[in-house]
């Protein structure tokens, strides 16, 4: 069985810069014993942040392009996981982005990829796999 990796927009962020921890998301997309996961509420995020940075253009070619070539498994929002992610908003102190890449990882039974120090808060509900750089990357 696949371990099951869930990127947040930090992750990707980060593959697509070639900052610090690139190799390893680089590695875990080449990976055949690992299946990367992203919500799409995580995949618009990036998506923002690349047009805010880039320009509209750019992140249209992200996500018409590169998205596409990436092994990244796609994950949608039913009602009750966005419920669910509310929860979790309820409850701790971070992002609500954040909190459907904890919910998702939850719900899969996934580590969390990441170098938001945001996560830190979320420790004791979801296992990271932290990146080397824990610098803001999104």
């Amino acid at each position: 069985m696949k371990k099951k990796k869930v990127f947040d927009s930090f992750a990707l962020l980060v593959y697509l810069n070639m900052e610090n921890g690139y190799r390893k998301i680089k590695d875990l997309l080449s990976s055949e014993e690992t299946l990367v996961i992203i919500n799409e509420i995580n995949l618009g995020e990036v998506f923002y942040i690349l047009a805010r940075r880039r320009g509209l253009e750019q992140a249209e070619y992200f996500l018409n392009t590169i998205y596409l070539s990436l092994p990244l498994q796609k994950v949608g929002n039913a009602f009750q996981d966005v419920m669910e992610t509310a929860r979790i908003k309820a409850l701790y102190a971070v992002s609500y982005a954040d909190c459907f890449v904890a919910a998702t990882a939850v719900r899969e039974k996934a580590q969390v990829v990441t170098g938001d120090p945001e996560f830190e808060k979320l420790k004791g509900m979801v296992e990271i796999d932290w990146l080397e750089n824990k610098a803001m990357g999104a």
